[in-house]
């Protein structure tokens, strides 16, 4: 077993996208090396109706996957193909861009005026970039939990872990995508595949993963279960985590608990032609996709 180290920690970005959505970017639009398979992620947590309600009106995407994960409020949809419906509190959706749509994402708040959620973007391999488009949008209730009998529990959104399997299948980035809560104090080794880039997300409480370098050094594992840990160590609220290799991870819950995800996939190592939401491997590929944009020709026929 080798513990993965932290090969960095940063703070999402504040940022504005669609029509006015205030939002924090934890990585985006860097160089798709870093954590390929996957190219973005925005954290959307917002709980002023302003922040967001203008919403993400009708935009295009070709040659990647959207993930989006709702903690609270809901979001509706429609898109090109005719696909319409609303993902709620705990839901899923997992879409597959493939050859090309166009979607709009309208966010609304719940009762007491709270969106939250987060939207992951995965590149797809050349061979996949011209693929028939497809949702898969998956309900709170199908998600399978995880309850460990010292308080840890584990969603299991895609892939296998601890012997269940989540509702989401045939991504090509053989993604694992886990929503997990570890409460304080607690340590736990969660296992990923020494072959996949990992990360984690920090959206609740604090911790420390792997120990990780601090203003006082490497801690020792005497000073992470003792009172010698310093708050000021902890790494919390909107902290990605960007792991080394190795086929785990593990984290020292800090003293309010922590929630992450833990979102690990298989890299895809091919040149990366990126501009706003169309992905693809060369700038002729690019150039083609807007141009198709121009003269209606964007949307390709079903098969």
């Amino acid at each position: 077993m080798s513990v993965r180290p932290v090969k960095s920690t940063s703070i999402g970005n504040p940022t504005m996208e669609g029509a006015g959505v205030e939002l924090y970017r934890a990585f985006g639009f860097h160089n798709p090396s870093e954590l390929d398979p996957f190219l973005l992620f925005d954290d959307f947590r917002n709980d002023d109706p302003k922040a967001f309600e203008k919403g993400f009106p009708w935009h295009p995407h070709r040659g990647i996957e959207t993930i989006t994960y709702i903690l609270s409020g809901n979001v509706d949809h429609k898109d090109s193909l005719g696909n319409s419906g609303s993902l709620g509190a705990g839901d899923i959706q997992w879409m597959t861009s493939g050859s090309g749509i166009l979607h709009q994402e309208m966010p609304r708040g719940n009762a007491n005026g709270q969106m939250h959620g987060f939207q992951l973007w995965a590149n797809l391999p050349p061979d996949l970039k011209m693929t028939a488009p497809r949702y898969q949008d998956v309900g709170a209730q199908e998600i399978p939990e995880i309850l460990e009998d010292d308080g840890t529990r584990v969603k299991v959104i895609v892939g296998d872990f601890w012997g269940r399997s989540g509702p989401v299948d045939g991504i090509a980035a053989d993604p694992q995508y886990l929503d997990i809560y570890v409460p304080a104090g607690v340590k736990k080794v969660f296992p990923v595949d020494t072959y996949k880039k990992a990360f984690a997300y920090i959206f609740e409480g604090s911790g420390l993963f792997d120990y990780a370098s601090t203003p006082r050094g490497i801690l020792t594992e005497k000073e992470v279960m003792g009172e010698e840990v310093n708050i000021r160590d902890l790494s919390g609220n909107r902290t990605l985590v960007n792991f080394d290799t190795g086929d785990t991870v593990t984290v020292q819950a800090g003293p309010e608990g922590i929630r992450f995800l833990l979102i690990s996939g298989t890299p895809i190592q091919e040149p990366v032609a990126w501009h706003g939401p169309i992905v693809m491997n060369t700038t002729e590929e690019l150039q083609t996709a807007f141009d198709e944009l121009k003269n209606g020709t964007f949307i390709k026929p079903a098969h």
